[in-house]
């Protein structure tokens, strides 16, 4: 089985605005794959979102489910809403604790579905610290915007 790292990043210029993913996929500590994208009218929350949606699809085009995962984002809005706000947006039929909708709602849903089919190893690296791969995202999507 495959064990990959997987660096993600997401960012607008402007938030609303033009904005853009990126990943960094490992295997051996060696990068194996790098991909990014733009969208022209967008917030950084969906762009961190679709970052790691990508990222896991991509692993799963190229290897099936034959690989294990573990995520670098800088988000802690990825981080945490998938690894404890879900359950309770889950139990209250995807609203927040003060009962308004879940945003991104659709993007959360996909990111569960990856999240349930690989149970990827989640962490949180602190973003503009000098993190390599992290570096290596945000210059990425930086050629969107």
């Amino acid at each position: 089985m495959k064990k990959l790292k997987i660096y993600t990043d997401g960012g607008c210029s402007g938030n609303p605005g033009k904005g853009a993913w990126a990943y960094v996929v490992l295997e051996n500590d060696q990068v194996i794959k790098e991909a990014a994208d733009g969208a022209e009218y967008t917030t950084n929350n969906k762009m961190e979102l679709s970052a790691v949606i990508n990222a896991l699809k991509d692993c799963e085009a190229l290897y099936g489910v034959d690989f294990e995962a573990e995520i670098y984002t800088d988000s802690q809005y990825v981080k945490n809403g998938i690894t404890s706000w879900i359950h309770n947006w889950l139990k209250n039929g995807w609203k927040t604790a003060s009962k308004q909708p879940v945003k991104n709602a659709d993007l959360w849903r996909e990111l569960k579905s990856l999240d349930d089919r690989f149970s990827p190893k989640w962490n949180w690296v602190k973003g503009h610290a000098g993190n390599e791969f992290n570096e290596r995202c945000d210059s990425l999507l930086k050629t969107y915007f």
